[in-house]
């Protein structure tokens, strides 16, 4: 992970090292990696989520690029759409779904970058993308999955 951020342009189609992790059948590529910031570009295929979980010590943001998206909080759902900023404060429990039937894009972003970027790493090095795997992977890492609901 590069300590300080880099001044210049990260472009369309590149990531950092040309890095692309297969995460839970979604895409992700990281735009930009310090210690303070993490971003990075996420395709969403119709009927993929991330579970709902927790970051207990980072902030989340995510602008919705295309598509559309279902957040879910402890407050209820709220469907997200191009051009929108989703807050997800540290601690805050939330879910992200695509229920729709078209692909979904967007940047997320989370400060500080603490463990996520190795993660992912970790995550997509999997042999089998278990429920079980990914979880305690997870909690090694500081997100916190919660229990689906009965």
């Amino acid at each position: 992970m590069t300590e300080t951020q880099l001044a210049g342009v990260t472009r369309a189609d590149q990531g950092i090292d040309d890095i692309s992790w297969s995460i839970l059948g979604q895409t992700y590529v990281p735009k930009q990696v310090s210690e303070r910031l993490f971003a990075w570009h996420a395709t969403l295929p119709a009927g993929t989520f991330v579970p709902p979980h927790i970051h207990p010590t980072q902030d989340e943001l995510v602008h919705l690029l295309d598509g559309e998206l279902v957040i879910v909080l402890d407050d209820g759902e709220a469907a997200a759409r191009p051009g929108d900023l989703v807050r997800l404060p540290m601690g805050q429990p939330h879910g992200i779904f695509n229920r729709s039937d078209a692909t979904a894009t967007c940047l997320f972003t989370v400060a500080p970058t603490r463990k996520l970027f190795d993660l992912f790493e970790a995550i997509h090095g999997l042999k089998e993308q278990t429920p079980e795997a990914v979880v305690a992977l997870a909690a090694q890492h500081e997100v916190e999955f919660l229990p689906p609901d009965e």
